[in-house]
């Protein structure tokens, strides 16, 4: 379970969240929308750890993480999987090695052990045989599927997404969502997705929460978030709605 209780961030002057509570339970997938500089991937990394809030408390199952020390931090983040917004693989990597990479580095699993979990993993993702393959060779939904392997390979018991389908054409960010609902089935991860899709958001969220100007102004299941009259959700479901008609 995640849990934030009265969160706020600052930036020297500026405040960038206001007093946000949250909680994300077992097994369950929140999708975190909003605008440009909402505040919502300050609120992502948070969870992880990777900034501290400036109050307010984060709690990771039984643990608090906000004031930790960076080595028990680390302890945490080993039931934590994250996929970033831009894939974040090693060029220099073949895709094996990239999906080993934590493996390797937080582990004393044997080298085949690791390959079986590697070659486990990539067959996961739709991606069986592709362990020699470099980064460079791949497609950008490929290069996404590779980091949910990589993001898969500990066996977290929480995935993080930021921007899981930014860059996909709409056939490929099918597959990424349905991936995402594959994960919480077949696993029974709790999933955290920061997206501003919201065909996306619909499909694959059990909840979904929209920050605003640094507050959550809305979080409801996704069957009840559609009906909203909030004129401040309304106004950026049809800004998103205009962004799409344009583009197409």
């Amino acid at each position: 379970m995640i849990k934030l209780i009265d969160i706020n961030k600052s930036f020297k002057e500026r405040q960038v969240l206001r007093h946000i509570n949250l909680s994300v339970a077992d097994g369950e997938t929140l999708v975190i929308i909003g605008g440009s500089g909402s505040g919502k991937s300050t609120l992502l990394r948070l969870m992880v750890g990777l900034i501290a809030p400036t109050s307010g408390e984060i709690w990771i199952d039984a643990q608090e993480i906000s004031r930790m020390k960076e080595e028990a931090l680390d302890q945490v983040r080993l039931k934590m999987g994250m996929v970033f917004q831009y894939s974040a693989l090693f060029d220099s990597m073949t895709v094996g090695d990239n999906v080993a990479f934590g493996l390797r580095e937080h582990t004393d699993y044997s080298e085949e052990k690791i390959r079986r979990i590697v070659a486990e993993k990539l067959a996961l993702v739709g991606l069986s045989g592709v362990e020699n393959m470099m980064p460079s060779e791949l497609s950008g939904g490929m290069k996404k599927r590779v980091g949910l392997a990589r993001a898969i390979a500990f066996e977290p018991s929480i995935i993080f997404y930021d921007e899981p389908d930014s860059g996909l054409d709409p056939v490929m960010t099918g597959k990424i969502d349905e991936l995402i609902r594959t994960m919480q089935r077949q696993l029974g991860v709790t999933s955290v997705v920061v997206t501003h899709d919201m065909e996306s958001a619909f499909l694959v969220g059990d909840r979904i929460a929209m920050v605003y100007e640094g507050e959550i102004i809305a979080d409801e299941a996704a069957e009840e978030f559609r009906r909203l009259q909030d004129p401040r959700v309304r106004a950026f479901l049809r800004g998103l709605a205009a962004d799409k008609e344009a583009k197409a």
